[in-house]
């Protein structure tokens, strides 16, 4: 059940004088009835009170996640999620989630919208076994914008020779263009796993970008083109267990000779966290690089597992993380390996207490590509296109 809420806080500004008023000179008040958009004080005035009245019906604030509070368990379950004015409540019992949509409609002005179809340009399709989730009219509103609604598609999100830099090509006249574009791919990147990693390249280029990065983005469009409903499957079979993939690419920045974090994180079969992103600081070897990946994934599937905790939704222990790095696997099973590792932050080796803990268990497998099948790949991460012809 989704619900839009309208903006009800009424601002004051103390200590300001009328002109007009007979009694100028005097510290009037003003009470403004309307919300103003882009000061900080509306935005928490009115959190601060919709968390108030939450509070008094029952509900915990999560830990892990400000906006998500939860109340009950089994089917007297009910998770609530804020984003600015928006709210999605879900539970297993359909009268109590009405008993609390009159609740709040007692206190605030709510706006019910019934099941959840549609919320922040995300599509949600369910079935009886299945929830689709895809953002197929933004992107079909981006090729648009952009002029790629005609254009051949590409079979690929980038050109896997190539390799961008700050020399090549000339600066571009306009490259607010260029931000606009990739701004809004990063946004596409929240349903669209597989092309994070190319969206994630061509963002670290807006500040002076060139010709040769516009045309990486146009290709990046073509391919959107081949298969704008394409999106996430959720089963409701899948178990409800956590495995991670975790790798990293060393000194693949050529500008920086920084390396790159990837990982993606699975429950059950159902893809539901996944990263790349540049390390903030330089690796003397792919295996210090490794290590960097395996903690940032750790550092993740902490954060999720304190998530799973609000919904109720116990992990066996230890975890699992599957790596390709032996080396940096014996990194982290041995904390005594100083000559190696001395120069490794601190922050790095918490994944060590998590191995000793049994919370965290590194488990070697091998990420070799023989050829380069991307829709295997897209698969396994249970991405599809619904709309697609069959």
């Amino acid at each position: 059940m989704a619900i839009l809420t309208k903006k009800f806080i009424c601002l004051y500004h103390k200590g300001l004088t009328l002109p007009s008023s007979p009694n100028a000179g005097s510290n009037l008040v003003c009470e403004l009835y309307k919300s103003i958009y882009g000061l900080k004080q509306s935005s928490q005035q009115w959190y601060k009170k919709l968390s108030d009245a939450l509070l008094q019906e029952g509900f915990k604030q999560s830990q892990a996640d400000y906006t998500l509070f939860t109340r009950g368990s089994d089917d007297t379950f009910i998770a609530l999620l804020v984003y600015v004015d928006d709210i999605i409540i879900i539970g297993p019992n359909i009268s109590i989630l009405h008993q609390l949509q009159e609740s709040l409609h007692l206190k605030f002005k709510l706006k019910a919208l019934g099941d959840l179809k549609y919320f922040l340009r995300f599509e949600i399709a369910r079935a009886k076994e299945e929830l689709f989730l895809c953002q197929r009219k933004y992107t079909l509103q981006l090729l648009e914008d952009s002029g790629f609604m005609g254009s051949k598609p590409s079979k690929t999100p980038m050109d896997p020779k190539l390799k961008l830099d700050n020399e090549h090509g000339e600066a571009l006249d306009n490259p607010s263009h260029y931000r606009q574009l990739v701004g809004k791919l990063l946004y596409l990147t929240l349903s669209r796993p597989d092309i994070t990693y190319a969206a994630n390249s061509l963002s670290q280029f807006m500040a002076n970008p060139r010709t040769t990065h516009l045309q990486a983005v146009n290709h990046l469009l073509r391919y959107i083109k081949g298969n704008p409903g394409q999106g996430l499957l959720y089963s409701k079979s899948s178990s409800l267990h956590l495995r991670r993939f975790s790798d990293s690419d060393w000194a693949s920045c050529p500008v920086t000779r920084r390396s790159t974090t990837g990982f993606c994180i699975f429950l059950g079969d159902c893809l539901i966290s996944w990263r790349t992103k540049k390390q903030p600081t330089l690796s003397k070897s792919s295996a210090e690089a490794e290590y960097r990946a395996v903690a940032a994934t750790t550092s993740e599937i902490t954060w999720l597992q304190y998530l799973l905790h609000d919904f109720h939704i116990p992990q066996p222990h230890p975890s699992f993380i599957y790596y390709d790095n032996h080396f940096a696997i014996h990194i982290a099973n041995n904390p005594t390996f100083h000559e190696r590792t001395k120069h490794i932050e601190l922050d790095c080796h918490f994944i060590c207490d998590k191995i000793n803990n049994n919370t965290v268990r590194l488990i070697p497998i091998s990420s070799a590509l023989t050829s380069p099948v991307l829709g295997t790949h897209i698969s396994k991460m249970s991405v599809y296109d619904i709309h697609s012809p069959s």
